[in-house]
């Protein structure tokens, strides 16, 4: 192969890695939505491991697209359709709950002492 044709190849095979971590790291934060305990987390984690690694081996660059195409569209499938929030994070339920005052209000800790003391 010539250096153009080795650094092209050596770019997609990058690409296809980022995508497929990508997707991998979604399934598996996906998976705690659909899993409400953790002993049923674990073994669905693992199942989904496993299909992952059953195709570790694939060195075509075309079926590699067409499976990460695959899998994404499996992925949006089955997402669930009402994900977990963390309370705290955007979109949950305690975000903004007690928001910060707004600038030019003080809280005056000697109230009640007179001046001149």
């Amino acid at each position: 192969m010539s250096g153009a044709t080795t650094a092209a190849y050596l770019a997609r095979r990058a690409a296809q890695k980022e995508r497929v971590r990508i997707l991998y790291r979604r399934a598996l934060k996906d998976t705690l939505n659909w899993a409400v305990h953790r002993h049923l987390f674990y073994q669905d984690a693992s199942d989904l491991r496993e299909k992952f690694e059953a195709n570790k081996h694939v060195e075509d660059l075309d079926t590699i697209d067409k499976m990460i195409v695959a899998g994404e569209a499996t992925y949006n499938k089955w997402r669930h359709p009402d994900p977990y929030i963390v309370p705290w994070a955007p979109g949950g339920s305690k975000f903004t709950r007690n928001p910060v005052p707004p600038s030019g209000i003080e809280i005056v800790y000697d109230y009640g002492r007179e001046e001149n003391d």
